[in-house]
């Protein structure tokens, strides 16, 4: 059975390297961002009331974000493992997260850190949103989420590192040779 949960700033490449690596790993890619959008489309319990804050602007809390996850993480597919992408994000959802995988019985195996120079991630996240059209990923909105990841989610690395869980990647360079380094470092 393969846990996993993979980190790293935005523009890192976690989605993408996600996918790759739950292919080859024969586990479902469990990412928030879709389970959330999943749960709006399907106006689920939980993605009526997700909505509701989105609709408004707002950040959607914890408590549903959590629920969606546990959830998701309830599916019969997610047996045999499963890589976990966007979640959790704050010290707070470690806690909640740790407390879902008690009550299966399980534990996380291993939690993957993409590095990146800080400079290249920007230049990442600007492509990507000329390449999508989003207008409203400027350099000091990108630089912004930046300084958010740093003060909200980087301190998640300590607690991972401390459990001996941490796993840093290079995540320079090209997605396959990426793809590669993770693999090689699981198989370690």
């Amino acid at each position: 059975m393969t846990r996993l949960l993979i980190m790293g700033p935005p523009g890192a490449g976690k989605g993408t390297q996600a996918k790759k690596i739950a292919e080859r790993l024969s586990i479902p890619a469990i990412s928030t961002g879709d389970i959330l959008r999943q749960n709006v489309e399907d106006r689920t319990l939980l993605g009526r009331e997700a909505a509701r804050y989105l609709d408004a602007g707002e950040l959607v809390p914890d408590e549903i974000i959590n629920g969606m996850v546990r959830a998701r993480l309830d599916e019969p597919d997610t047996d045999h493992g499963f890589l976990l992408d966007g979640y959790p994000r704050t010290l707070a959802q470690v806690g909640t997260l740790d407390d879902i995988l008690a009550d299966e019985g399980v534990s996380l195996e291993r939690v993957l850190v993409l590095t990146v120079d800080p400079d290249e991630l920007v230049k990442r996240v600007l492509n990507r949103a000329q390449e999508s059209g989003r207008s409203d990923d400027t350099e000091d909105v990108i630089r912004r989420r930046l300084e958010v990841y740093s003060e909200q989610t980087e301190p998640l690395l300590d607690v991972y590192d401390g459990r001996g869980l941490l796993v840093p990647v290079n995540g320079m360079g090209e997605v396959n040779e990426v793809t590669e380094r993770v693999l090689s470092a699981l198989a370690k």
